[in-house]
């Protein structure tokens, strides 16, 4: 068997070039404020992975995604190991878009803030007398830069992202923005009221784009996992504070707590209980949204 090393480690996924395709790996990293932490969160890398299966197979009707499968037997020999099985995915090789395409059906976190500042979002300019969590009138598209691994990505306006990508296509720069645009709207959209039917309010996700070899839009990366996306719990949600969620803010917020945002970011890893919490976490939204247990 020929091991194989990846071609490219992010904060939580490793990537292989198998040749015609690529297998993504989802570890059991954790990522926090852009730090990696010391700590594993067992079985994370396979709940990220599945739950992007999901969502592939549920929005394939929006536009097309780079999923090929997630089934190890269809991979090289390597693959056949217990590390990856369950955790890895065979892509379709894109050309990926420099933009990471956010959208937010509520104000909270770094939205909020700004909005309590001057009522914009991201430069836009929200209705007066939103509480934090409140839903919004309509989602909104709030685009960021993708940053290298380390660093922090940058919010940028919808008419920047068109300046962004008119550098690398002249000709089709802003016809891909404004799809992009869409197609993160659509997508939000036909996802967030599913999750409703199954006790989940999506507040905020990220969905990430490539070109395939003919110059059409393809979905990439993962898709509304607790890693990308704000999930509260819709049964108790009261907006005019923040949310208890599903996702690693539960990680997040034991990090910045009194007793710990001293310490140096060089040292963060979570307390076992605290670990175990966070992966409950994942679980759970993972077997609400589809219905059954992971496998």
């Amino acid at each position: 068997m020929e091991a194989l090393k990846p071609i490219k480690e992010g904060k939580v996924r490793e990537i292989y070039d198998i040749g015609d395709s690529l297998v993504m790996v989802a570890t059991d990293r954790i990522s926090c404020y852009d730090v990696i932490l010391k700590n594993e969160i067992v079985k994370k890398g396979t709940v990220l992975t599945q739950m992007s299966r999901f969502w592939f197979d549920m929005t394939e009707d929006i536009l097309p995604n780079h999923m090929i499968t997630t089934d190890v037997n269809e991979m090289p020999e390597f693959f056949r190991q217990d590390r990856f099985n369950g955790n890895s995915m065979k892509c379709k090789k894109l050309t990926m878009l420099p933009i990471e395409c956010i959208v937010r059906g509520y104000i909270t976190g770094s939205g909020w803030a700004s909005y309590k500042e001057n009522g914009t979002v991201c430069g836009i300019k929200l209705p007066d007398g939103l509480i934090e969590s409140d839903k919004l009138p309509e989602p909104i598209y709030t685009p960021s830069t993708k940053a290298d691994l380390g660093d922090h990505d940058e919010n940028i306006s919808y008419e920047k992202s068109v300046e962004i990508l008119k550098k690398i296509y002249p000709e089709k720069g802003e016809e891909y923005a404004e799809k992009l645009r869409d197609y993160t709207i659509a997508l939000y959209k036909k996802c967030a009221d599913y999750a409703l039917t199954r006790g989940i309010i999506i507040a905020d996700t990220k969905f990430e784009f490539g070109l395939d070899e003919d110059g059409n839009i393809v979905l990439g990366d993962e898709m509304l996992t607790p890693d990308s996306s704000r999930f509260w719990p819709a049964d108790i949600y009261e907006p005019g504070h923040g949310q208890p969620s599903f996702d690693k803010q539960f990680a997040r917020d034991w990090l910045k707590s009194d007793e710990n945002k001293a310490a140096s970011t060089d040292d963060w890893m979570l307390p076992q209980d605290i670990a175990d919490k966070t992966i409950s976490k994942y679980l759970e939204a993972y077997e609400l949204i589809t219905g059954k247990a992971l496998a």
